[in-house]
């Protein structure tokens, strides 16, 4: 009885599903739009590289039968349905070859790096000038801040004091000079070289640190009003240009531009940077309230302006520069970092073959690509979320891979190589093999709790990315150790002292590069800025020892008995100062009492009247 149930019920399923009645399929999916899936899917979807399960063709229902037989014992078996499934559900066959998993490899795999444009730049790598000439550090300066450059921020600047003094402003004003702005600018180098805590510290006459030079160079006053009027642009162009806010015509870096595009003109100009380029992000301090400052959660200076810069990797020479103001930079619809990039590399000025050095904020494929298109190279840290970047786990390093693991991958140019350090660390590279061999030190804790130093294999572009990333961080230590910044209610001038910053250094590493090829030792980066400090102020940069009062004796300089009277005439000699101020050399028994200065006293030379009279 339990047989005959059986096999009416499988009569009934196979009517059933031979009628073409339209219920057989789920309503929106045809067999068609199913058999097209199976074919496209992905076989490493979610992460799994084994072959898909086939979809069951049955309902769950009908897959198992209950058999009755009788009321003293029932059992399940399970029901075989006939090969040939229903016609409606059957997926087509997968493809007899299908494409090999894609895989990170070893160090154990060979890799052959790109070929590499050959190093062309358009003009000869270092400092455009004359390699005979002895450049002064002003003259060095002045490339910067030429004097047509000074002049039009003095005419913007005499134009605001007016405009100041007109909207009743109560203060004295003289028109600002070329010779006063050099001034001006030579104290705040001044002030970069000598700190002390506040601005009007430095005209203090009435205690024990006062300082005489700023006094010496201008008032106080003078000083302070300069600071307050310090404008870069002109006053009544800033109003039309104001006027066009929220359009597409209105400029946030309308008040930098004159002394922006001079600067970033200069830079260029007067230096041709080598083969090596790095491309890094400068933060300046400052909680101006305008669209472009910036609140960096994660960064030790939280508020401020972003700048992006290109600089030499040899030298830290900052190669051009650009001021971020906002989303509105993007325009290619390739993103912030790829605009950034592709704005400060100029193909025409630099030529072909440079390499490029960046973090993980500007590298992508899509960038890296655009750039070996241009016959540029690319190297660079990047995100494991970065587009087009391989995701896949197959041969993946792991947390418990053990330091100096690395694995890569090759996609045409691109080589991305993962590397475990003290932690995780990808690279991506246009010019390097994954693996050449290079080993870095490290240490290792041994069981009896000391520390020796390993040698732990390192992929080549971590190697080459250490070497080369740190022009924009050289750059930056060498602007910071003596910056000009000051706290000022405009924002724009907080950027002019950047750029007075970058004026200054790069003159010292053009001054070092000329040093260099002159085979002279150069002075150091404080010698450098006080002789430049000296300079713009018009203040000599030695001084000579104070002078006492004409009613100081000469004495001898040694005991002639202590000595014995044969020696007389040489004990105790000492160099003339004033003999040696004139440029000459002579030695003298004599001295000042008081000042202990040795000094002529012969018929035919006074030396010691002489040098107590001037």
């Amino acid at each position: 009885m339990a047989k005959t149930t059986v096999a009416a019920e499988l009569e009934i399923l196979l009517a059933s599903s031979s009628e073409d009645d339209g219920e057989s399929e789920p309503e929106g999916f045809d067999s068609s739009e199913e058999e097209e899936y199976w074919d496209n899917k992905d076989p490493f979807e979610d992460g799994e590289d084994s072959q898909q399960p086939e979809p069951q063709s049955v309902p769950a229902t009908m897959s198992r039968l209950t058999v009755d037989q009788g009321p003293a014992k029932r059992t399940r078996r399970e029901h075989v349905l006939p090969t040939q499934p229903i016609a409606a559900h059957v997926p087509s066959s997968p493809p007899t070859q299908q494409p090999s998993p894609l895989s990170w490899k070893t160090d154990k795999d060979p890799d052959t790096a790109p070929p590499v444009p050959s190093f062309k730049p358009a003009r000869t790598p270092g400092p455009q000038l004359s390699s005979r000439w002895k450049y002064k550090p002003f003259d060095l300066f002045k490339l910067f801040f030429s004097a047509q450059t000074v002049q039009t921020i003095c005419i913007n600047t005499n134009k605001q004091a007016a405009k100041q003094m007109g909207n009743g402003k109560k203060y004295k004003w003289i028109d600002l000079t070329v010779d006063d702005f050099y001034k001006y600018m030579g104290l705040l180098l001044y002030m970069a070289l000598l700190k002390l805590d506040t601005v009007l510290d430095y005209w203090r006459q009435d205690h024990f640190l006062s300082v005489p030079l700023p006094a010496q160079v201008m008032s106080r006053d003078r000083y302070r009003t300069i600071s307050w009027n310090l404008h870069l642009s002109d006053p009544g162009e800033d109003v039309q240009n104001d006027s066009k806010k929220g359009t597409p015509d209105h400029d946030r870096l309308f008040r930098l531009k004159p002394l922006m595009d001079s600067i970033k003109t200069a830079c260029m100009s007067y230096y041709h940077p080598h083969k090596y380029l790095a491309v890094d992000e400068r933060k300046l301090d400052s909680k101006a309230k305008t669209v472009i400052t910036l609140y960096m959660k994660a960064k030790p200076t939280k508020w401020g302006f972003k700048l992006f810069a290109l600089t030499d990797s040899k030298n830290g020479y900052t190669v051009d520069f650009s001021v971020y103001t906002g989303k509105s930079d993007i325009c290619s619809g390739h993103g912030l970092s790829y605009d950034v990039v592709m704005s400060l590399v100029h193909a025409g000025y630099l030529g072909t073959g440079y390499h490029i050095y960046m973090d993980n904020f500007y590298t992508s494929p899509k960038l890296f690509t655009a750039l070996h298109a241009l016959k540029f190279g690319a190297c660079g840290t990047y995100r494991e979320n970065c587009k087009d970047c391989p995701r896949t786990q197959t041969n993946a390093l792991t947390a418990k891979s053990k330091r100096g693991s690395l694995r890569w991958i090759r996609e045409g140019p691109l080589v991305f190589v993962k590397w475990m350090d003290n932690r995780e660390v990808s690279v991506c590279s246009t010019i390097h093999e994954a693996y050449s061999g290079n080993t870095v030190q490290r240490k290792q804790k041994q069981r009896d709790g000391s520390w020796t130093q390993v040698e732990t294999p390192c992929p080549t572009p971590v190697t080459e990315y250490n070497k080369h990333m740190g022009g924009v961080h050289l750059s930056d230590q060498l602007i910071h150790h003596y910056s000009a910044k000051h706290k000022t209610m405009r924002w724009y001038r907080s950027i002019f002292y950047h750029f007075l910053d970058i004026a200054t250094t790069n003159s010292y590493i053009l001054y070092k590069e000329i040093c260099l090829s002159q085979k002279k030792k150069p002075m150091t980066r404080r010698a450098f800025m006080g002789e430049l400090s000296a300079e713009l102020c018009g203040k000599p940069l030695h001084t000579p020892p104070a002078r006492g009062p004409a009613s100081h004796l000469p004495v001898c300089i040694a005991d002639v008995k202590a000595s014995g009277i044969s020696r007389k005439a040489t004990t105790g000699r000492r160099r003339c100062e004033h003999c040696h101020s004139q440029g000459m050399r002579k030695d003298t028994p004599w001295k000042c009492k008081q000042c202990d200065v040795a000094l002529c006293l012969l018929l035919d030379r006074n030396c010691f009247e002489a040098w107590h009279e001037d």
